[in-house]
């Protein structure tokens, strides 16, 4: 399934969502993917840090080895942003009357995406928690097996 055909299944499963050119915005998507790179979950909103603005538009793909946003620009060029696991630190999700919100923390800056019906949040907000769990135990324990070795080192020299 293409990340055009996943995206428009999101919209179509939570149409309070608002996003526009989806097509072209998965086309962004779709350029920058590595060579085994494989897209696990696609959704789409507005990337902007206010609710009632609605000329934002992007798709976001959780793939197997980062979060990837794409947003295409009305008339020449785009946006594209990556959150790989070991930048990433925490998510948000904002229930409002009509829209949520999500606010992803990095260690650089915060992602805000906005005008999500409220059960795509929930939906979003498991995917992207749930893989990043699990890849955040991956750079744990690589982190843990460096430090044992350089302290075995440290002890073998002395």
């Amino acid at each position: 399934m293409s990340v055009y055909e996943m995206a428009l299944r999101f919209k179509r499963e939570h149409s309070g969502t608002i996003a526009f050119r989806i097509k072209k915005h998965s086309e962004v998507i779709e350029k920058h993917l590595n060579p085994g790179e494989k897209v696990l979950y696609v959704f789409c909103g507005q990337k902007n840090e206010q609710s009632y603005i609605f000329i934002n538009s992007c798709v976001i793909a959780l793939t197997n080895k980062r979060i990837i946003i794409g947003q295409k620009r009305l008339l020449w060029g785009y946006f594209f942003t990556t959150i790989t696991p070991d930048l990433y630190s925490d998510l948000k999700v904002r229930k409002g009357l009509i829209w949520s919100d999500i606010e992803i923390d990095t260690i650089h800056e915060n992602v805000y995406l906005t005008n999500i019906s409220p059960e795509g949040a929930i939906e979003v907000e498991t995917n992207i928690t749930e893989f990043m769990m699990k890849e955040k135990k991956k750079y744990h324990t690589n982190d843990v097996k460096t430090k044992e070795r350089g302290n075995a080192k440290k002890f073998k020299d002395i």
